[in-house]
């Protein structure tokens, strides 16, 4: 098992159509991609500008097949100039 987690910072003029933009992603993926088991966005209201994914791979190559999706590279094109900050960390296997 592979885990991606994806924490946003959205420019706040941009928070609306990111979220919509970021949910639309997470169903491509799951129903598109094999690999892909997990794809969960989280927001909290305290925190309105960040948006969090939590994304679940069968490993590492799945994340990286995911990478190269055309439906990844559509949505990454389109919300880059909506972010202002992107911090990914990952984790393998199972503890």
């Amino acid at each position: 098992m592979y885990c991606v987690a994806v924490t946003f910072r959205v420019h706040k003029d941009h928070t609306r159509a990111f979220r919509a933009r970021v949910i639309r992603q997470a169903k491509e993926s799951v129903d598109l991609e094999p690999g892909c088991s997990v794809f969960d966005v989280w927001t909290d209201p305290e925190r309105g500008d960040e948006v969090f994914l939590y994304e679940i791979y069968d490993d590492r190559a799945a994340f990286e097949a995911h990478l190269q999706s055309a439906h990844f590279k559509a949505f990454d094109a389109e919300v880059a100039a909506w972010v202002a900050d992107k911090k990914v960390v990952t984790w393998s296997g199972k503890a």
